[in-house]
């Protein structure tokens, strides 16, 4: 971030829009000058400026729940910065994740909605769905339908049809989607075993 800050619109303060760094999940809103920004920088724990006290405040000088710094980004109209961070426990003063009451958990767009939908069956089975019954049908038969897709996407990867491929893989998707779900798990367990890889 190479670009100099505009604290002059709002009176020497730019608000700070905080989202997890890894779950994207927006956490809070406050405000930083000029001494905030550094001493976040330097610290690499976030730190405000308090309208109400006056003065800086590191989230989490109280709590213990540090809001890690990761990186940090100025938007384009060099007025308003987007930090991303690691959490140390939920954010809100209240005790909760986010300071909109919500849950800090990864979000996987129309994915977490299949999966969404995909838990509905298996906990509230309905006897015309698909996926209820072959949830009745139990494991073996969950964990066979993944091997069976995998052998067509497989099949498909070798021909040059892009359309049947890419039907393939997402029906490899929503099968193991509910093979994670027949196991107890979700796409977040997945993903955390691929981020402590990455280390």
């Amino acid at each position: 971030m190479n670009t100099p800050i505009d604290f002059d619109k709002g009176s020497g303060l730019v608000p700070a829009i905080i989202q997890d760094a890894s779950t994207r999940a927006v956490l809070m809103l406050g405000y930083m000058n000029a001494e905030a920004v550094e001493q976040t920088r330097t610290t690499g724990k976030v730190t405000f400026f308090s309208r109400s006290k006056g003065r800086l405040w590191v989230k989490g000088e109280e709590s213990g729940n540090f809001l890690h710094l990761v990186e940090m980004h100025l938007d384009c109209d060099n007025d308003t910065l987007l930090v991303l961070v690691r959490p140390q426990g939920p954010t809100c003063h209240k005790g909760t994740d986010t300071c909109w009451n919500g849950r800090n958990e990864p979000h996987f767009g129309f994915l977490s909605e299949l999966q969404r939908v995909v838990a509905d069956r298996k906990d509230n089975p309905n006897p015309e769905s698909y996926t209820s019954q072959l949830f009745a049908k139990g494991i073996n038969k969950v964990a066979q339908k993944v091997g069976e897709e995998a052998v067509e996407l497989v099949i498909e990867a070798k021909d040059s049809n892009d359309g049947l491929f890419l039907n393939e893989a997402a029906d490899l998707m929503y099968h193991y989607i509910i093979l994670l779900q027949a196991k107890g798990f979700a796409l977040k367990d997945v993903t955390e075993v691929l981020e402590a890889r990455q280390k």
